[in-house]
C-alpha cells in the first residue's frame, strides 16, 4: 500500500449525490480539489459539473480515494459491487454513510480484500451545515490509513474525531443521532405546546433560545418549525432510518430506549402522511396532526 499522501489527497471520487454527498461535493470543489462523482441517477450530477465536477462512470477508474455517501449500507455494498472492477490496491474508501456497526466491519473487511483501505466516516451535519464547513466526522479504522486521508477530510469537515476502529464511528453517530433527534423531538413538542396554549411560537423560540432550556436545534431548525418550512435539508425519513437502527442496536445490548421507540412512532406517523421527504423539522407538523390539525406557522397572537 502506498504511503503517499498525495497519492490519496489528489483526484478526489464521490459516489452518491443526495443531500449530504452534494454538499461533501461542494466542499471538496471549494477547497480546489479535481473531483470525479457517480450517482445511480445521473441528473442529480448536472448542478456539481456546472460548479467543476466532473462525471465519471467509475470513479475508482480515476482517484486513489473515493467518499461514498449513500442511504443505507445494502446501497453502498450494491453500488461499490457495481465499480469493483476497478479496485486497485492502496485505494481508500472513505465511507460517509450512517449505518451499523455491523456493517462497517463487513464493508471494510470486503474491501480489505481487494487491497482497498477503508475509514467509515459518519456525518454529524445536516447538508446546509455541511455547506457552511460546519460538520464533524466521526472516524472509524486504521489510524495511518485516517492519517493519509486527512487532507481530504480536512476539505470535507471541520473536524473529524478518530473513536476506533471499523464499527466505533457508526456507534458514535448512533448515540449523537439519538440526543439529536430527541432534541429536535422536544423542541416540536414544546413549541406546539406553546402555541396551544396561547403563545405565539415565534415569540417563544426567541425567549426559549436565552433560557438554560436551550439547545442547538433552536437554531437549526426552530425557525423552519415556526415558519411551517419543510425544505429538506436532511430527510424525516433519513431520522427514523436510524432510528431503527439505534433501536436494533439497543435491542442487541439488552437496552430498552423507550423515548426513541416513541420518537419512532411519531416518525413513521409521518411517513405513514406522506411526509418522509420532508425536511426532519416536520416532527413538528406530526406532532399537531396528532390533535386538531394545525399547520406550523398559523398565527397565534403573540404573548
Amino acid at each position: 500500500m502506498s504511503n503517499s499522501v498525495e497519492g490519496v489527497a489528489g483526484t478526489v471520487g464521490i459516489v452518491g449525490l443526495g443531500l449530504l454527498g452534494s454538499a461533501l461535493c461542494e466542499r471538496l470543489l471549494e477547497a480546489g480539489k479535481t473531483v470525479r462523482c457517480f450517482n445511480r441517477t445521473r441528473e442529480k450530477a448536472d448542478e456539481l459539473i456546472g460548479r467543476g465536477a466532473v462525471w465519471s462512470d467509475n470513479p475508482f477508474a480515476e482517484c486513489e480515494t473515493v467518499v461514498v455517501c449513500l442511504y443505507n449500507a445494502a446501497i453502498v455494498r450494491e453500488t461499490l459491487q457495481q465499480l469493483s472492477g476497478s479496485f486497485r490496491p492502496g485505494q481508500c474508501v472513505i465511507d460517509a454513510t450512517t449505518a451499523g456497526p455491523a456493517d462497517a466491519v463487513e464493508l471494510g473487511a470486503w474491501l480489505g480484500s481487494f487491497g482497498v483501505s477503508y475509514l467509515e466516516a459518519p456525518i454529524a451535519a445536516s447538508s446546509d451545515q455541511t455547506r457552511q464547513g460546519k460538520a464533524i466526522a466521526f472516524i472509524g479504522g486504521e489510524a495511518d490509513v485516517l492519517r493519509r486521508a486527512q487532507p481530504v477530510l480536512d476539505a470535507m469537515v471541520a473536524a473529524s474525531h478518530h473513536v476506533g476502529a471499523w464499527g466505533a464511528a457508526a456507534r458514535f453517530k448512533l448515540v449523537n443521532n439519538l440526543i439529536l433527534g430527541l432534541n429536535r423531538a422536544a423542541l416540536a413538542e414544546g413549541l406546539a405546546f406553546a402555541s396551544r396554549i396561547g403563545l405565539g411560537p415565534a415569540k417563544t423560540l426567541d425567549v426559549l433560545r436565552q433560557c438554560n432550556a436551550y439547545s442547538g436545534v433552536m437554531d437549526t431548525k426552530g425557525a423552519k418549525m415556526v415558519a411551517g418550512d419543510y425544505t429538506t435539508q436532511a430527510k424525516l425519513g433519513q431520522h427514523a432510518k436510524d432510528v431503527r437502527i439505534i433501536l436494533e442496536e439497543a435491542d442487541r445490548n439488552g437496552l430498552t430506549l423507550p423515548f426513541s421507540k416513541v420518537h419512532l412512532e411519531m416518525l413513521e406517523r409521518g411517513e405513514a402522511l406522506g411526509w418522509g421527504d420532508l425536511d426532519n423539522s416536520a416532527i413538528y407538523r406530526v406532532l399537531n396532526e396528532a390533535g386538531t390539525p394545525v399547520e406550523a406557522g398559523t398565527p397565534v397572537e403573540e404573548a
